[in-house]
């Protein structure tokens, strides 16, 4: 996973002034998966506050081309991602396209909608990462579609070992604005959490599956 410290702590201090990551180790959260969470992430606040956003998608613009090169097209992770990638796109001056979780039940059944030539180079927009699993789902369909995918761009990693693992095997280059490794020691230095929740937090990551069970 490839990051930028000074970008990785400046977009985690803003998520945290709009509360788009929230800390609670004493009263978790429950995700869809039905793991208890101290954290949770919701990147789609982002868009709501312009100056947040737009500093999100001026570092995606800055860093796709420093990473991985201008690709032909951009391609959002629906939804989450569909509002900031169009930002990302439109101000790299290129095509957008989307991804949906699995292909329409009806018409041209399309899970990638927008026009996507065979063997355009795109790069991949995400609002987030846990486990990988359905953010490389799309990049599978894309393949399928015949793009030739040359990374992922997301604001937030949670960091998980199984993430990095998936990514791996993917063969996929990452590049994250910020993670969890760079959240915590900035959440204490602000005084959003105390240095003994930071512990509990940093347990969590270690075993999120089985934490507060």
């Amino acid at each position: 996973m490839i990051f930028n410290k000074e970008t990785a702590e400046k977009t985690a201090e803003l998520l945290l002034q709009i509360n788009a990551i929230k800390l609670n180790p004493r009263n978790p959260f429950t995700w869809a998966s039905g793991w208890n969470s101290p954290i949770y992430c919701d990147n789609r606040i982002t868009l709501s506050f312009p100056a947040v956003r737009n500093y999100i998608r001026d570092e995606f613009s800055k860093n796709i081309e420093k990473q991985f090169g201008k690709p032909d097209v951009i391609a959002g992770v629906a939804t989450g991602a569909i509002g900031i990638g169009i930002l990302v796109a439109e101000s790299l001056g290129l095509p957008f396209v989307y991804v949906r979780p699995e292909p329409k039940k009806h018409g041209r059944l399309n899970q990638v909608e927008g026009y996507l030539q065979k063997g355009q180079n795109v790069i991949v927009v995400e609002d987030l990462i846990s486990t990988g699993n359905s953010s490389l789902l799309a990049v599978e369909a894309l393949k399928e579609a015949g793009a030739n995918v040359k990374g992922m761009a997301a604001i937030f990693s949670y960091g998980f070992e199984i993430a990095s693992e998936n990514f791996k095997n993917a063969n996929v280059d990452l590049y994250t604005l910020s993670n969890y490794e760079n959240l915590l020691p900035l959440a204490v230095a602000k005084r959003y959490i105390t240095e003994e929740e930071e512990i509990t937090l940093q347990e969590w990551r270690k075993s999120p599956s089985k934490w507060g069970k």
